[in-house]
């Protein structure tokens, strides 16, 4: 965030700076992110989660009109909700699907279409009717637009084979988390990547296993 501060008004304003912590940026949520999700310890990472998802919150209400900001505050909601599971998690959820629809109006394309994989994501692994929303339908047409826009890029990849994999189609989730592995690196998102690729080869075992019986 930017502040412009006249310097006659420098002094007084700085005081109340300093009472309070700089705003986090994007940036800085999506690496906490991929700490949290690969290195931080399964008993401490829901208590994790509830710290950045206010941290997420905050940058979003401050930039409610980036799309950005928007993307991530639903990737922390949704990963929040992946470790509170159960009905509990429900509305998590569902604010995350509101951040994810409300990114793809502002910017579409935005994240190398982000909004689009993550949604995709969400309406797969969310229960369907009268519990929750998911929709098999839905989540292809959301992660193929997806792929669309990012065809190279690994979470893209991932989460359509993840997808092609909980419809039981191996051979096309194999062809997918191939890909996925083959994915260009992303700079500055090593921790990210890592673990990604950890996920996709351990996912690609199971379903090559499936392929050979």
């Amino acid at each position: 965030m930017f502040y412009l501060i006249l310097f006659s008004t420098l002094i007084l304003v700085g005081v109340a700076f300093a009472a309070e912590p700089p705003t986090p940026t994007v940036v800085q949520v999506r690496d906490r992110w991929a700490q949290i999700n690969y290195q931080v310890p399964k008993p401490q990472r829901e208590s994790a989660f509830e710290d950045l998802a206010r941290q997420a919150e905050k940058i979003r209400q401050a930039h409610a009109h980036e799309a950005d900001a928007l993307i991530w505050e639903g990737i922390v909601l949704s990963s929040l909700a992946g470790e509170k599971g159960g009905v509990g998690a429900l509305g998590l959820v569902k604010r995350a699907r509101a951040d994810f629809e409300a990114a793809i109006k502002i910017d579409p394309g935005a994240l190398d279409g982000a909004a689009y994989t993550s949604l995709g994501a969400l309406y797969y692994q969310v229960p369907g009717w009268p519990i929750g929303f998911g929709d098999d339908d839905t989540a292809r047409t959301l992660l193929r637009k997806g792929l669309t826009l990012d065809p190279d890029g690994i979470d893209a990849n991932y989460f359509y084979a993840d997808f092609l994999r909980d419809q039981k189609d191996w051979a096309g989730a194999r062809t997918a988390y191939q890909k996925a592995l083959a994915a260009p690196a992303r700079p500055g998102r090593d921790v990210a990547d890592a673990g990604r690729r950890h996920e996709a080869e351990a996912r690609l075992k199971e379903v090559t296993a499936h392929l050979a019986h």
